[in-house]
């Protein structure tokens, strides 16, 4: 029998001294986690409607509305049989691909995409069953269900980030975050946290390899997060602020025994315990952890940009553009139109700009400045606005009447379309850089022309002319890093929000 005594005393030095008593005074007070519980149950329940939606359409559509007992495949079994059991098997299918890990669910790109991936696996096993036993169920009723219920599916899941989006903004549904580490390391991921509090996390306080008193403090964006003692009061300092999130920046400076003690008494608290390996701006499907020797290793996969990948890219690429080009043809004839009307000069304005591996191309745009803007630069540069080596003046006295108006809605950017459709650009990607500001790139950001510039990408979506040349340069290097299709869609779903409500665009 295992000495329950003993084992409580070998946990009473380092990090986890005094474990079992704080255990049971966090237990009395700690703060109740229900939201998470409650918000993945409405999730599910969330889907399960979705999921019935989509069929009961399908199948009135296919059908007719008096269809429950209408003969589906060869086993003749009735319509309302069939949709029932594609609807047990839809909504397990979505358990199975864990669609409601609390890890994914709210931010990120990964819910949705497992989202999808659900849905295409279900039709894709159902097709193979029917098949290889001739079920022959009706393609018409399958074809309708599977289009509805995914796209359901995701916008009902845009629906609930969104609203927990909003509870968050209003400081609930929050995880309380107590950071382990050394000032270095910590202060660089604490900043992350509070430039983007939808993602839930509230730094409540700070660990530190000393400790110089109660009234210490780190400053952090303009904010004074308390410190409330070394790396051995982690467990106390949980009480004291009610964290129910620990991150560890400072794994090494801890230790392997003291990271695995404080591993287990975290698990007697019902706290969360983040550890940071080190690395920034790469996405999950690239980290896989692989245990060698006892040590838990993380292997980074290198980014991925030939082959398979890239040529799905291309194929959404050259059919996104023409299919969008025909369906704003109207709207190009207009603005060329106006641009002539308004000022001398020609419609469109090409420049040379630099894409895929430092390869010059001409960029198509709608001319939104006066036909010698070029010449006129020089003359502005003490009034620049820009940051790094870009230019930018948001009131640009070489701007157009028309021109300030497409510009205000980047309008000017649509003929961007034919140089996607022609693979010079990607409708998503890094933003298209002069050839001037190529030349002084450091290796670092050089990383950027590794796939090909889009017309819209993260810059696009968080700020445009607002972000700082050193924020614009990590979110492109963050998309070369981690780019995948799914990434792509969401993208071009912000970039739709942030034409309509103008964000940072002059």
């Amino acid at each position: 029998m295992v000495n329950s005594r003993a084992i409580d005393e070998s946990r009473r030095d380092g990090v986890g001294r005094a474990a079992p008593r704080l255990r049971y005074a966090h237990r009395a007070h700690t703060r109740s986690r229900s939201w998470v519980h409650g918000y993945l149950v409405r999730l599910a329940w969330s889907d399960a409607f979705v999921v019935a939606i989509a069929i009961t359409i399908a199948q009135v559509v296919r059908f007719g509305t008096d269809s429950a007992t209408t003969p589906n495949g060869a086993i003749q079994a009735p319509a309302a049989l069939v949709s029932l059991l594609l609807g047990i098997a839809w909504v397990l299918t979505l358990r199975a691909f864990h669609t409601l890990d609390r890890r994914v669910v709210g931010s990120g790109s990964q819910e949705y995409s497992r989202v999808v991936t659900a849905c295409l696996s279900v039709f894709g096993v159902l097709a193979m069953l029917d098949l290889l036993f001739r079920l022959n169920i009706a393609r018409g009723f399958l074809a309708l269900a599977l289009p509805i219920g995914t796209i359901g599916l995701l916008v009902s899941r845009r629906a609930w980030r969104r609203r927990l989006g909003r509870q968050r903004a209003m400081a609930k549904n929050l995880e309380h975050v107590l950071v382990v580490g050394e000032p270095r390391s910590a202060v660089p991921l604490m900043e992350r946290l509070m430039r983007q509090p939808d993602l839930g996390y509230h730094v409540v306080g700070i660990c530190l390899p000393a400790y110089a008193g109660p009234r210490e403090t780190v400053a952090v964006l303009g904010r004074d997060v308390p410190a409330f003692g070394t790396f051995g009061d982690v467990c106390r300092s949980v009480t004291e602020c009610g964290a129910t999130t620990v991150a560890v920046t400072s794994a090494e400076a801890l230790g392997h025994d003291a990271m695995q003690s404080l591993s287990w008494d975290l698990e007697g608290l019902d706290v969360d315990m983040l550890v940071s390996p080190g690395v920034t701006d790469v996405a999950g499907p690239r980290m896989m952890l692989r245990p060698v020797a006892g040590l838990p290793l993380l292997h980074i996969d290198k980014p991925r940009y030939e082959g398979a990948n890239r040529f799905r890219k291309a194929i959404v690429d050259r059919i996104g553009s023409m299919l969008i080009l025909l369906l704003i043809a109207p709207v190009l004839v207009a603005v060329a139109i106006a641009i002539k009307v308004d000022s001398r000069g020609p419609v469109f304005y090409r420049s040379t700009r630099v894409g895929i591996n430092n390869a010059p191309f001409e960029m198509w745009k709608f001319r939104s400045m006066v036909q010698d803007a070029d010449s006129l630069k020089d003359k502005l540069r003490t009034l620049n606005e820009g940051s790094g080596v870009l230019f930018k003046m948001r009131d640009d006295p070489r701007v157009t009447r028309v021109g300030a108006v497409i510009r205000r809605y980047s309008i000017d950017e649509l003929p961007q379309l034919f140089n996607v459709l022609g693979g010079t650009m990607s409708l998503v990607g890094p933003r298209p850089p002069l050839p001037d500001e190529v030349e002084r790139y450091d290796g670092r950001v050089a990383r950027r022309m590794l796939v090909k510039p889009g017309m819209t990408g993260l810059w696009q979506v968080s700020g445009r002319s607002d972000l700082s040349w050193e924020e614009s340069v990590r979110l492109d290097l963050s998309y070369v890093e981690n780019w995948s299709i799914m990434q792509d869609a969401l993208i071009l779903w912000k970039t739709v929000r942030a034409v309509v409500a103008k964000d940072g665009a002059y």
